[in-house]
């Protein structure tokens, strides 16, 4: 390393200048397709569906609000002209609003129409509010229940491409110019109070965070880990090759990301933070032990050799661990944790590339007093160390008891898990996007897409009267649920044409009960254009959609919806004449909870058996295998009890939790089991060796514990709450692992390696 050092240190400055291109070209991204679950069946059955109708949320709903009520002349001359205005608007293909609708009529001498609201006659507000709060078309669609709030539906073109191909403008792109273009138009208006709801608003808002998120968790990690090292070395040169190494490797690896066009998306969060703990352990290790070895009169280049041998082949040990453990998540079906397990894994790498070679090429400069100043710190860590390894040695009978009272506990917590996740636990704390996503849950219909597909079966066709006279049934049975405030579907069609026929009358929005009647209509509805018909039923007549949206009720509440829906449908409607599936994109992503346990396991598993084949490698001895596994599974099952405790969701992003504690807790076991391996191979016994392991690596195993569990704090600061989450279970976990690991090895290795 000395003779190459300064051709390395001249690579990674060519290596820094292209990952500073390479930031530049990050890109981000957020849509809630990246959260279906890859190869499932309804997920195959919802793209087809789509593809005769259209997605269920080509939709930007605009609330206008005004609190003495929206029957004003101003306020409604107004909401038109935005609604007007706003069909000119790109990626806008219709807009709808009480001021823009009007009933049907039919005359002695043709069918004509009314407003619904008669905007230039104040006087007949009052009949039209009557009319419009009784009609279930309207209430908690276009207008809130308590008269306060005026909904403009801005139909939009399919702002997310499901799938992948196409080379016009991103999603992304699309969203932020619609949002552009809606916020210009309001910003000509005095509304009291304006909302947003609808996918554009989403990605705009959820893009926004994510950058937020990145800058905001670089910069208070950064902080940390200057305070950190600034309290371990209190030498300026130490402090700088620390920090310099740290960033380098966090700017290595979103250059990286950036030249090799990976998005980041909701998890991107976690990067920083990631980078600069794992950078940080590796640099504590290597920094640790090169500084011991000049202490014990190691001329420089032995000192670097020995640091290399020793240090970086646990390092890369605990380095494939950690990636392994992240690489699990390529086992769940969900794309957004499979990039996360995949770039996390390169991170780690690169990370760990850079401390190899960049870090000891500029050791290789420095004396021991260049690096640390020594004083009274090291005579604190040998007590300390020292008192936990005859704790260990005189107590084995109390940390017995402690770890079987510790499983118990952990047991009672994991049984308490739930994956009732909502979409509002996923949004940031504080910010227009929640806010808005609040009023519409309370106010208005909220934004849970729900679709039933029916299609006819044999030569039925869905314009046929037992057809038509089923969809209703299906469609009148799921408005009866609290949790459905907005239905729609092709009967709506017959049922303004009967109430035409029935003077407008509110409780005339009803199918007619005889074929002859439904006959009359029929020939009516053929005038509508085709266009207006598409969204609602399929060019061939043989597959109708019923749309709802419901509350934010939880996953798992939802589903159990599902399935009430289904067993009601099997029971009452007439399977030989339709076939009735539940689809919809809060449905697919709603079987995210089923995968999330199954993918958890499966993951958790091939990491134990991919570090069980590691350490068999290391120590080439099946007993090591115990001791480096058991201390490392109760970390995960205190994860688990953390989430039943405390009653938090598992839901996506939480669930990669469990990759990042087994990958980084199993790091710390290897470095103690690597020092005393070394001291077992020089002759010393058991307790000689246990001895000296936590004199020698004793120390950096506690300080990356502590930059680990302060890293992970700096989470507490986003606004997403479950990056809240993920920083808060990561950090009390791996607390919970350097504890295992200092009180449990020791017990295990004087029982086992005889």
């Amino acid at each position: 390393m000395r003779k190459y050092r300064l051709p390395v240190l001249i690579v990674f400055a060519l290596f820094s200048a292209a990952a500073v291109y390479g930031c530049f070209n990050l890109k981000f991204t957020f849509d809630f397709s990246q959260f279906f679950p890859r190869g499932d069946d309804d997920l195959a059955f919802f793209l087809e569906f789509i593809e005769e109708f259209e997605g269920d949320d080509n939709f930007l709903l605009v609330a206008l609000e005004r609190e003495n009520g929206v029957f004003d002349s101003t306020f409604l001359d107004n909401a038109h002209d935005f609604a007007l205005k706003a069909r000119d608007l790109d990626y806008i293909e219709g807009v709808q609003s009480l001021t823009t609708f009007a009933y049907p009529l039919k005359t002695p001498f043709a069918v004509t129409t009314i407003p619904a609201i008669h905007r230039d006659d104040p006087s007949r507000y009052k009949a039209d509010s009557l009319r419009i709060m009784q009609d279930e078309r309207f209430v908690n669609n276009l207008i809130n229940e308590r008269g306060t709030a005026l909904v403009v539906l801005l139909k939009t073109e399919s702002l997310i491409n499901m799938t992948g191909e196409g080379d016009g403008p991103s999603s992304i792109d699309k969203s932020n110019a619609l949002m552009a273009g809606v916020e210009g138009l309001m910003a000509n208006y005095d509304f009291e109070d304006y909302h947003y709801l609808g996918s554009a608003f989403f990605q705009k808002e959820m893009v926004d965070m994510q950058v937020r998120e990145v800058s905001v968790s670089a910069v208070i990690s950064g902080i940390l880990v200057f305070f950190i090292m600034f309290l371990l070395f209190r030498r300026p040169l130490g402090i700088l090759v620390s920090l310099v190494s740290i960033g380098l490797g966090l700017l290595l690896f979103l250059g990286l990301l950036g030249l090799l066009g990976r998005e980041l998306n909701a998890i991107a969060a976690l990067y920083p933070v990631l980078m600069i703990i794992v950078g940080t352990s590796d640099v504590i290790h290597i920094m640790s032990k090169y500084i011991d070895e000049l202490r014990a009169g190691k001329d420089k280049e032995t000192a670097i050799k020995i640091t290399i041998r020793e240090i970086g082949m646990a390092t890369l040990l605990t380095s494939l661990t950690t990636a392994v453990g992240f690489a699990t998540l390529l086992t769940s079906r969900i794309n957004p944790i499979r990039d996360f397990g995949i770039n996390a894994a390169l991170g780690v790498m690169v990370a760990y590339v850079t401390v190899i070679f960049f870090t000891t090429a500029l050791l290789s400069y420095l004396s021991v007093d260049q690096i640390v100043k020594i004083g009274k710190q090291q005579a604190f860590w040998d007590r300390l160390l020292d008192r936990a390894y005859r704790f260990t040695k005189q107590s084995p009978g109390k940390i017995k008891i402690g770890a079987a009272f510790f499983a118990v506990f952990c047991a009672l917590g994991i049984s308490m898990i739930t994956t009732n996740n909502r979409i509002e636990s996923a949004l940031p704390r504080g910010k227009k996007i929640t806010t808005d996503f609040l009023f519409f849950e309370k106010e208005l219909a909220g934004f849970r897409p729900f679709e039933m597909a029916v299609t006819a079966k044999d030569s039925a066709q869905i314009t046929d009267f037992d057809v038509m006279t089923e969809i209703g049934r299906i469609e009148d049975y799921v408005k009866e649920f609290d949790a459905v405030r907005s239905t729609a579907s092709i009967t709506a069609i017959y049922r303004s044409i009967n109430q035409m026929f029935n003077n407008n009358r509110p409780d005339a929005y009803e199918l007619p009960t005889d074929e002859r009647t439904y006959a009359k209509y029929r020939s009516l509805a053929r005038q509508i254009p085709a266009l207006s018909l598409n969204v609602l039923m399929s060019k061939d007549g043989k597959k109708a959609r019923i749309t709802s949206r419901l509350n934010d009720l939880g996953a798992d509440s939802t589903q159990a919806f599902l399935a009430r829906t289904d067993a009601w449908v099997n029971a009452n409607i007439d399977t030989s004449l339709v076939e009735v599936r539940s689809t919809g994109t809060g449905v697919i992503i709603d079987k995210n909870s089923q995968y999330i346990r199954e993918n958890l396991l499966q993951g958790l598993g091939l990491a134990i058996l991919i570090v069980c084949v590691l350490m068999m490698l290391l120590f080439r001895n099946w007993k090591m295998l115990i001791v480096s596994l058991v201390p490392n599974v109760l970390p995960l099952l205190f994860a688990g009890a953390t989430l039943g405790y405390l009653g938090i969701e598992l839901e996506a992003g939480v669930s990669i939790v469990f990759a990042i504690i087994f990958g980084i807790a199993v790091d710390d076991t290897i470095h103690f089991l690597a020092k005393y391996k070394l001291a077992r191979g020089r002759g010393r016994s058991i307790d000689d060796a246990i001895q000296v392991t936590f004199k020698e690596a004793g120390k950096a195993i506690v300080l990356t514990s502590v930059v680990l569990f302060f890293g992970f704090l700096v989470m507490l600061f986003s606004i997403h709450p479950p990056s809240v989450t993920i920083g808060l279970l990561i950090s009390l976990t791996l607390a919970s692992a350097v504890l295992s690991d200092l009180l449990l090895i020791p017990l295990l290795l004087r029982w086992l390696d005889k």
